[in-house]
């Protein structure tokens, strides 16, 4: 099964003269761990945003999970982003006004996929997720603000994760960390994604982490509007 399908996708931010993407193809199938490489500018974020169904291709179509993506409407997307992806952001985006367990079970609130499959049990999964990610029991009760960077970074993984999507993101979510702290983190977040049968999208521009994922991809020959732009 595949879980991402790119085909003939062109992307252009409006008035822009040039493609900033033009990827012929691209698949990823269920339960793989890409890293996807690429330096600033090369449009690992576009791909991101295309890829989340907050921006639209120019040309061509995405499907994820067997579903026409690029062809639902804007509050489809979003429903369909709600119930089956997850997403690790660079800068975390945690809510500092929740707890650590209400920002970890914030996707639930938005998709009732996600609360029938976890049914009664959410608080249990959501703290065998921060568990399992190393977070230590007394920082559920500290405020976000009062946590470190890589205790964050756990509560994000940890929201991410909740329910069990079938696809995670991750942009840059290591790059505040030094590499053996990145190492140690990909790691679990690895086994959790094994263990739920979940396909890793990972972004970076480290390239000395990516031997740890089934495969790697460059965007910049992947994009062959990268080649135009030299």
């Amino acid at each position: 099964m595949k879980t991402i399908e790119l085909s003939r996708l062109t992307f252009r931010w409006p008035n822009q003269q040039r493609d900033l993407l033009n990827i012929p193809s691209l698949i990823i199938k269920k339960g793989e761990k890409v890293f996807l490489k690429g330096p600033s500018g090369s449009g690992k974020s576009s791909l991101l945003s295309l890829l989340a169904g907050i921006s639209q291709p120019t040309t061509g179509y995405i499907t994820l999970l067997q579903q026409p993506f690029s062809q639902l409407k804007s509050r489809q997307r979003d429903q369909f982003r709600a119930d089956n992806i997850g997403y690790i952001f660079q800068m975390f985006n945690l809510l500092p006004y929740l707890s650590v367990i209400d920002n970890v079970l914030l996707p639930c609130r938005f998709s009732k996929q996600r609360r029938q499959q976890l049914g009664k049990e959410m608080h249990v999964e959501a703290h065998r997720l921060l568990s399992q990610l190393q977070l230590p029991e007394e920082c559920l009760t500290r405020p976000i603000t009062e946590l470190s960077i890589g205790q964050q970074q756990r509560v994000a993984a940890a929201r991410a994760l909740i329910g069990s999507p079938q696809l995670l993101i991750a942009d840059e979510p290591t790059s505040a960390l030094d590499h053996d702290n990145r190492e140690a983190f990909i790691q679990l977040l690895m086994e959790e994604c094994e263990r739920a049968d979940i396909t890793l999208l990972f972004v970076s521009h480290d390239e000395t982490l990516e031997s740890l994922f089934d495969r790697s991809i460059s965007l910049n020959s992947l994009n062959l509007a990268a080649g135009e732009r030299k």
